[in-house]
């Protein structure tokens, strides 16, 4: 199976958690839009949910396909968030903003009662930062904050280039104004750490590590499905 048909796969089988009249938080990528053409399906066939997109491409895509569509302000408090995954570990430990909307995933997510990540099994690692880290910052002291990043991961005992994110030669902005910069730490054995000492960077506004938010990972491989399930 290729990577896309891997991808609806796993969404597939998370449209099957999803239930009419639910309040359903809708995650942003590439698996997330495979998703939320399965659940268009669904919404033409009757039922009802109302859906809380965490970007604006994804809003786009579910008003283009029929899906609707109320505010986080309008619809506070939901039942379920499916959205994709850059990586995931073992204890159902994320990396996310590849697509660069983590900060609104990551409101969306604490704001659901269950948070189900969909993805290929290649997203499954046993230590995150493979993957380089997004970290969402904000514009004014932009250097002053990547000298803190810097600072906080060294102490750390991590080490790696942090770059600014581009597109079409000009920096990323992300939905709420922000910039994106890449941490390529490679390993992250304490993610913990590496959360709240990013956090108390006064620069950064979010950054990419999902803790203790996912309720079950559904991942889609060559020989089928296999579903990881918080302890907590």
């Amino acid at each position: 199976m290729d990577a896309r048909a891997l991808k609806i796969e796993a969404a597939r089988a998370a449209l099957s958690y999803v239930e009419s009249g639910m309040r359903l938080g809708i995650g942003t990528g590439s698996t997330a839009e495979e998703f939320v053409r399965l659940l268009a399906e669904k919404v033409a066939a009757g039922m009802a949910v109302t859906g809380v997109p965490t970007s604006e491409r994804t809003a786009a895509l579910c008003v283009q396909l029929g899906v609707p569509l109320a505010t986080l302000d309008e619809m506070p408090e939901l039942d379920l968030t499916i959205d994709g995954a850059d990586e995931v570990d073992a204890e159902l430990t994320l990396i996310k903003g590849g697509g660069g909307a983590l900060l609104r995933e990551k409101i969306v997510a604490a704001a659901s009662a269950r948070v189900i990540v969909i993805a290929d099994r290649s997203k499954l690692v046993e230590t995150l930062g493979r993957f380089p880290l997004p970290i969402e910052v904000n514009r004014f002291g932009l250097k002053a904050t990547e000298i803190a990043i810097g600072r906080a991961a060294a102490k750390l005992g991590l080490d790696g280039a942090l770059t600014l994110r581009m597109t079409n030669g000009e920096p990323f902005v992300t939905d709420g104004g922000h910039l994106i910069l890449d941490a390529s730490f490679g390993r992250i054995p304490d993610t913990r750490a590496l959360s709240e000492a990013l956090h108390a960077i006064p620069g950064v506004v979010e950054h990419g590590l999902f803790l203790e938010l996912a309720t079950a990972v559904i991942l889609a491989g060559a020989d089928g499905i296999k579903t990881l399930h918080a302890a907590r």
